[in-house]
């Protein structure tokens, strides 16, 4: 029997941050759903998560666990296919360190993600984005971190991730303001921005003063933003903007939306779906496709190309007086 725990610490301090080079953001999603399954299977197995053993995670406990986290945990599809995602990646790794357990792995890998509903992205409109936009005061230097802060981040369609890590030495004010973003996979891209949202940048960086770190946004300490401080702050100037706007009122604002909002008012600008997906930072054109399904203009160009048929038409006649009254 071989210790599980020295291989998930060389998994999650070696493989995934050094021979991967995945982000300090991806590294904790798949610590958070192994750290899930290596608790369940020590409540099932009835042992301290640090005496299980590899050859005790197969395939039927790895099953027994996502039908687990849907019943229990209320854990939609989605979810339960992240969180096999995240198993399958630290077997891959398992199998190449032991070969002998090369089949257990292999059956493991077979387990197949759940079909799920795929909704239309939420987004706002830029209505919407402009009274979240004006929210802030401007007057105080909250209020003008704040006001940068959520021009950049729709601006850019930035990743919440990428926006709080973004450091201040990765901001060109040059002729052109321009932010250079290391997004998933480590791949770096330059993006330019409206010069609306150049001048609330250099207003932040006018009063951000010197505080002792690299990043580009701080908190009211003087410590990076964090991702739950920024959805607050976001949240806050919905709340705002909502007296204004009622299309806003009762509604949750995830950062992520005006990365999405950002992305379909790019394209329905430009009809390039190819710069729209290389302004996101995508690596497959396919993933930028979900705006196509969310934008009504490209379904409306394609119904005014085509010449409809030209159908007979008549009036409904009733068989009778009660049949007549009906549609009275």
């Amino acid at each position: 029997m071989t210790p599980l725990a020295p291989t998930v610490t060389k998994y999650f301090r070696v493989f995934l941050p050094k021979d991967r080079g995945f982000s300090h953001h991806t590294c904790e999603t798949y610590s958070h759903a192994l750290r899930l399954f290596l608790i369940f299977a020590a409540t099932k197995l009835k042992v301290k998560p640090s005496d299980l053993f590899i050859e005790q995670l197969d395939a039927k406990l790895v099953l027994d666990f996502l039908n687990s986290i849907e019943e229990t945990r209320k854990n939609s599809s989605s979810t339960r296919n992240s969180r096999l995602a995240a198993i399958k990646s630290f077997m891959r790794f398992l199998e190449f360190k032991k070969p002998s357990m090369m089949e257990q792995v292999r059956q493991i890998q077979l387990i197949t993600s759940k079909r799920h509903d795929v909704p239309l992205i939420k987004h706002l409109t830029l209505d919407e984005v402009q009274s979240i936009l004006n929210a802030p005061d401007i007057t105080t230097r909250l209020g003008i971190r704040d006001r940068a802060m959520m021009h950049v981040c729709f601006a850019g369609a930035l990743r919440v991730s990428e926006l709080v890590e973004l450091p201040i030495k990765n901001v060109s004010l040059q002729k052109i303001v321009s932010i250079k973003v290391i997004g998933k996979g480590r791949r770096e891209r330059c993006l330019p921005l409206w010069k609306e949202t150049a001048k609330d940048l250099r207003s932040w960086l006018a009063v951000r003063g010197a505080v002792d770190t690299e990043a580009l946004f701080v908190n009211a300490d003087g410590s990076p933003m964090s991702r739950s401080g920024f959805s607050y702050i976001l949240n806050k100037y919905v709340r705002i903007a909502s007296k204004k706007i009622p299309s806003l009122v009762a509604r949750k604002i995830s950062p992520h939306q005006l990365r999405h909002s950002c992305a379909l008012i790019m394209l329905q600008a430009t009809k390039d779906i190819r710069k729209v997906s290389l302004w996101l930072g995508h690596a497959d054109i396919s993933t930028t496709e979900i705006y196509l399904r969310t934008d009504p203009n490209e379904k409306l160009e394609a119904v005014e190309s085509v010449v409809p048929p030209s159908l007979r038409r008549g009036r409904f006649k009733a068989p009778d007086d009660l049949i007549a009254s009906l549609f009275c």
